[in-house]
């Protein structure tokens, strides 16, 4: 990817909207773009932390391993994101793996030169604290669901959470997830089995709360779903 068509892909990031040419340029100079296939590893857990990435297109999964070569995964994220998010004034390394899901382009940015721009632009500094609070209180929010909340009412907060971010809603209000998660990471996504993800999303078709097409494609209205939440 050639320095102008960084550039665009950069302006598509609202986070970059206040910067002017100039500022612009200084981060274009010292990023680079990067394909990666699906199943490959952009960065594996307590390597240095030296990047910041951008996701021009594809869909990156980050997730921890135990001792054990158990799996838990900490979020799924697409076009339009950045990740890491716990890479800014901090040394280190990468607090997770990360790996592709579908095959991606990337926009590759020193941390430390991002941290320079940072410090020269309160404006932009603004707009990172403010995604970084956004990640904290969905965070907070998913731990709180683990404490308070028994499995089946997870996997239904799960599912309402991945319709609105990864799904298409429908003219109806019902929302479909196409079947590129499989149950084993919805499992992995809340720390249960995947034997219990496959008992209950087999209730929940059962109950007429889900639909699952032949392509283990999901429909459901997120409103019902939550009203489950009540009973």
């Amino acid at each position: 990817m050639k320095d102008d068509k960084i550039k665009s892909v950069l302006k598509e990031f609202s986070l970059f909207k206040s910067l002017n040419e100039a500022e612009l340029e200084k981060m274009v100079r010292v990023s680079i773009s990067r394909h990666y296939p699906k199943g490959s590893h952009i960065f594996i857990q307590e390597e240095p932390l030296e990047n910041v990435y951008f996701i021009y297109d594809g869909k990156i999964k980050i997730y921890k391993s135990d001792l054990n070569g158990k799996e838990q995964i900490v979020a799924i994220l697409k076009k339009g994101e950045m990740f890491p998010h716990v890479g800014f004034f901090r040394k280190g390394g990468y607090p997770a793996n990360s790996e592709v899901m579908d095959q991606a382009t990337l926009v590759i940015l020193p941390i430390s030169e991002f941290e320079k721009v940072l410090i020269e632009n309160p404006e932009l500094s603004i707009k990172v604290f403010k995604v970084l609070g956004e990640k904290i209180v969905d965070l907070q929010d998913r731990l709180e669901s683990q404490i308070l909340n028994n499995t089946y009412e997870q996997i239904i907060k799960l599912l309402v959470r991945l319709g609105k971010i990864h799904g298409k809603e429908q003219p109806d209000g019902s929302f479909k997830l196409k079947g590129e998660f499989t149950n084993k990471d919805l499992a992995n996504m809340i720390g249960t089995t995947r034997e219990t993800v496959n008992r209950t999303l087999t209730k929940m078709k059962k109950d007429e709360l889900i639909e699952v097409d032949s392509n283990g494609e999901l429909t459901f209205i997120p409103s019902v779903l939550l009203d489950e939440l009540l009973k």
